[in-house]
């Protein structure tokens, strides 16, 4: 038992350790100033023994000005990971990467896609969240289209999507300065290791194939890779315990994935959503409108009130004639000339 001989220091090690030293730092200059023996885990214990106020003290870990508390942050980034040959059709294909880190545990999330629309975006969001079991706080995306349309450091303005996806979880969307990588360093530096590891040398027969594989990669291989930035540690291993208890409890209700857009009206009283063209009130031609688009429905927005709702389609052309004036609305229900009155080749055979 080496404490006897650590005891005759008592009070330095109490002043040292009231100055904020560390008991590995009081350690070596016992070693040098004084020729203590003990090692560093017997001083441990015998603070932890002697100075229960102390050892807590030492216990304490200031955050670094780049960490971050646990659930309080995510950080999005989207790389290219290359080309990929479609078993299916044969074609060439770019992948493209959807990454959300959280900052404090470096864990990640994986989704690769063929193309990263808005509505890509937010679903590859959501699956996030659900991959994780709750949602950061605060979100630090790029700034992509998809997700922020004017880059603004004081006041960013979302496309109408993400803030709904931002109202619905109850998490701060706030976008990284354009060209400023060190905004969202979490997610930066592991971009290089997912295609390196993930997707580098490897075949896939689909696209769902290969997110379904993204998804076990996270869990087998990034999540249990040792982390330098936490001594080592795994980053799923601990995650359970540490970080995903503190992130926001997802909803309840399923968030409605919808999509907008501004389209215009024609003279023909439509307007374009997607593959379809939806009739809107005459009064709006040549306007511009805001269309939100489910897979259930589309609704037309003009000046933030709602003026037009109509079941979604696929493709094709829906027609309301109530949107047309009064004085057309006869015209556009009677048959054309020549279409719907010609004779029957039934009726010019001879009786039998």
């Amino acid at each position: 038992m080496s404490w006897p001989a650590i005891e005759a220091h008592r009070d330095y090690i109490y002043e040292q350790l009231n100055q904020g030293v560390t008991v590995a730092t009081i350690h070596q200059r016992l070693h040098d100033e004084h020729r203590l023996e003990a090692s560093v885990a017997s001083l441990r214990r015998w603070v932890r023994a002697n100075l229960p106020e102390q050892a807590r003290r030492d216990q304490v870990r200031v955050l670094r000005p780049d960490e971050v508390e646990p659930g309080a942050e995510g950080q999005v980034d989207y790389g290219k990971l290359g080309m990929w040959c479609d078993p299916q059709t044969g074609r060439r294909r770019a992948v493209w990467a959807f990454v959300m880190v959280l900052a404090c545990l470096r864990h990640m999330f994986v989704r690769p896609v063929l193309t990263m629309d808005q509505q890509a975006w937010t679903q590859a969001t959501v699956d996030a969240f659900v991959f994780f079991g709750g949602a950061p706080v605060r979100l630090v995306p790029d700034n992509l289209k998809t997700g922020v349309e004017r880059p603004d450091l004081y006041d960013p303005q979302l496309n109408r999507s993400y803030g709904e996806l931002a109202a619905h979880y109850g998490v701060l969307i706030d976008p990284a300065r354009a060209r400023k990588p060190r905004d969202k360093p979490r997610v930066e530096r592991p971009m290089p290791y997912v295609r390196d590891s993930f997707w580098r040398g490897r075949e896939f027969t689909s696209l769902a194939g290969m997110q379904a594989d993204a998804l076990r990669w996270c869990v087998e291989v990034a999540g249990t890779r040792a982390c330098r930035a936490l001594d080592g540690a795994a980053p799923g291993v601990v995650f359970a315990t540490v970080e995903q208890p503190a992130l926001l409890a997802l909803p309840r209700s399923q968030f409605e994935l919808a999509s907008w857009s501004r389209p215009k009206a024609g003279p023909d009283i439509h307007i374009k959503v997607g593959k379809t063209l939806y009739s809107v009130p005459w009064r709006l031609i040549g306007q511009h409108v805001d269309a939100r688009a489910t897979a259930h429905t589309v609704q037309v927005f003009h000046d933030g009130a709602l003026v037009k709702t109509h079941i979604a389609k696929p493709r094709g052309k829906q027609t309301h004639t109530g949107d047309y004036p009064p004085e057309k609305i006869a015209s556009t229900c009677a048959p054309r000339p020549g279409v719907g009155n010609k004779p029957r080749w039934s009726d010019h055979r001879p009786p039998p």
